[in-house]
């Protein structure tokens, strides 16, 4: 089970008062500028019942869509079965809704039950992409969809994966490394996560795990190899932190707080941790050209700081002595930036005085900002603050301050996010459940921190976490429909707005290179540029927050708060056409002219898709180090 400690130790931030929820910028075919819409009304369309005497009722009326491998996740157009359960007192009329994120209805109808248990399964099509919730009653009995596991009352929820192949053609991956995204949880879910277009997870290779009762009791071998990397599709991150009792200095289990008693030990055993990966890599990666590895995770570090170094070297010289693909990276502190010991810059900065650079080979941190990351902590929190202290814990700022100090160790290494997730606000529990809004916001918050994540240089980011989990409340993308408190290896699953972001985000990020950050953006303007592999389509990830819409003096997050942007897309005098895609990977096709396109933004990104990448390079700032894919 993964380390799940999100709280970053050290500082209080006194959470402001924040900015504007969204709305993402459509128009209609041929309009001249990107205009507030959504999904047409009928995006999720049903044919009459097929009604059967039976079931299992959960109150007055339950529903639920059927799926093959528990995602309830569906490819865009096809077809679906949506179910209801009702025990109706007397003869009686279901009246059912889909709505989106918004809160926006896509599809309803009506259909009368007999009384008693019966069920109802409509076969179903969605033709718009997103998060779907389907709310029903009886008619004259009332009633509500009730609660299931973390999954608040009054819903039931789906998704429709999304298609961007009209604007986005594939890429050709020259290698397994130049892809993205990974995620915590679900690694056990193959099917899940290549729903999400996730391509990454972590393997488990600590001393603590494969050696937890004495030395020399581990044999690499092929057979032992988890299933999901045997499918060549999802490639490994080796986590290697952790050391049984056996080893510690304490005589108990250590996690990145001492090192080994006996580090020339350590390096041994990492050198068969090296023969294992190369093994793995030759027989279900051939195309990768390396094989990576976190040394430490979140460190508390009491010991001494030389130590640290010492156990980064014996661990760095054992992996390169047998594995000569081998990419070692660390620090992984909570918080990418420069401003306080939970840091991943400020501990670089005190370990590569030490020598900490000759051991490392490439930089791995975990991106969050705040003790707690929520909604009512977005990521651009404190970018117009005047504290210059607060505005250097914005996620931008850290990461341009990681990647500085990263330069200084050591050119162009690496840089991986290898954890950042939104839990919800504070005072939300699983029994209270969150709104509408509440999901509403996670998802775009989530959005906009992996896209600052990547667009400030980092080559890879992974989603955080599959589904939701007891004592952190709402960290889950999914919501796990059977346990109320939520498990980490929950097996029945129902998406969150955020799980559709995720997949909309892989599908037009992934394969792309980071041109950087867009040039002189108004205030609370926000802007990145990719560019698909071997010179492809350019694609500008853009929103806008304000931190008095978010949320506004109702306590709510904006959904409508909006500001207008013209984006140079193509040279003077050219006019055209440019795909726009929503959070959830909705395209809608917006004129040009002169070169220019009017985009409204609002707290939600869109991805404005055009052609001429040396007009968006003109526009650009390239992240310090990054040197691409």
């Amino acid at each position: 089970m993964q380390s799940v400690s999100k709280a970053p130790f050290g500082y209080s931030l006194g959470l402001l008062n924040v900015a504007a929820a969204a709305f993402y910028a459509f128009a209609s075919v041929g309009s001249t500028g990107a205009k507030a819409q959504t999904p047409p009304a009928d995006s999720i369309t049903c044919l009459a019942p097929a009604t059967v005497a039976g079931g299992t009722p959960k109150g007055l009326i339950s529903a639920d869509t059927l799926t093959t491998d528990a995602t309830r996740m569906y490819a865009q157009g096809s077809a679906f079965k949506m179910q209801f359960t009702t025990n109706a007192p007397a003869a009686d009329t279901v009246q059912w809704s889909v709505q989106d994120y918004m809160g926006n209805i896509r599809g309803s109808g009506s259909f009368a039950v007999p009384a008693g248990a019966q069920t109802s399964t409509l076969s179903c099509t969605g033709t718009a992409s997103g998060y779907f919730a389907i709310t029903g009653t009886l008619a004259n009995a009332g009633g509500t969809l009730p609660r299931a596991g973390t999954r608040p009352t009054g819903m039931a929820t789906f998704g429709v994966l999304p298609n961007v192949s009209s604007a986005l053609p594939p890429v050709t991956f020259a290698s397994q490394d130049q892809h993205r995204f990974g995620m915590q949880g679900e690694s056990d879910k193959p099917a899940l996560l290549n729903a999400l277009g996730v391509t990454q997870a972590i393997d488990w290779r600590q001393l603590s795990t494969m050696e937890p009762n004495g030395p020399n009791t581990w044999t690499p071998s092929l057979s032992k190899v988890d299933p999901l990397f045997k499918t060549g599709k999802i490639a490994r991150l080796v986590r290697l932190d952790g050391f049984p009792a056996w080893s510690s200095p304490t005589g108990a289990y250590q996690d990145d707080t001492y090192a080994p008693t006996n580090l020339t030990y350590l390096q041994s055993y990492m050198s068969r941790v090296g023969t294992d990966s190369e093994a793995i890599r030759q027989a279900y990666f051939p195309n990768m050209k390396n094989t990576y590895y976190q040394v430490t995770w979140e460190p508390a570090w009491a010991d001494t700081p030389q130590n640290f170094v010492n156990m980064y070297a014996a661990i760095y010289k054992g992996l390169h002595a047998t594995d000569p693909h081998a990419v070692v990276m660390g620090v992984t502190s909570p918080d990418p930036g420069m401003v306080g010991n939970w840091c991943t810059g400020s501990n670089l900065q005190t370990y590569a005085a030490l020598g900490l650079g000759n051991y490392i080979d490439g930089v791995t941190t975990h991106s969050y900002y705040a003790n707690h990351v929520s909604p009512s902590s977005p990521p651009e929190q404190y970018d117009t603050s005047t504290n210059t202290y607060y505005q250097k814990q914005a996620l931008d700022h850290q990461m341009q301050a990681l990647r500085a100090q990263m330069q200084q160790i050591k050119p162009n290494m690496r840089l991986w996010s290898s954890e950042v997730g939104v839990a919800y606000d504070a005072g939300i529990t699983y029994d209270s459940g969150p709104s509408n809004n509440q999901l509403f916001a996670q998802a775009a918050v989530a959005a906009r921190a992996h896209l600052t994540v990547l667009g400030e240089g980092a080559q890879v980011t992974y989603f955080f976490y599959g589904s939701d989990y007891p004592s952190e409340i709402g960290f889950g993308s999914f919501f796990d429909i059977v346990n109320a408190q939520g498990d980490f290896h929950a097996t029945t699953l129902s998406p969150k707005p955020e799980a559709l972001t995720f997949a909309a985000l892989t599908r037009i990020i992934d394969g792309t290179q980071t041109l950087g950050r867009l040039n002189a953006l108004p205030t609370n303007d926000y802007g990145y540029a990719f560019q698909q592999l071997g010179g492809g389509k350019v694609i500008t990830a853009l929103w806008n927050h304000q931190n008095v819409n978010w949320p506004t003096s109702s306590g709510l997050y904006s959904q409508t708060a909006s500001t207008g942007y013209a984006l140079t897309v193509d040279a003077p005098g050219t006019n055209g056409n440019v795909t726009v895609f929503d959070m959830m990977g909705n395209p809608t096709t917006v004129a040009y002219t002169n070169g220019v396109v009017n985009l409204t933004l609002g707290e939600t990104p869109i991805y404005v898709v055009s052609s001429n990448a040396s007009v968006i390079q003109s526009q650009v700032t390239a992240p310090v180090g990054y040197t691409g894919q």
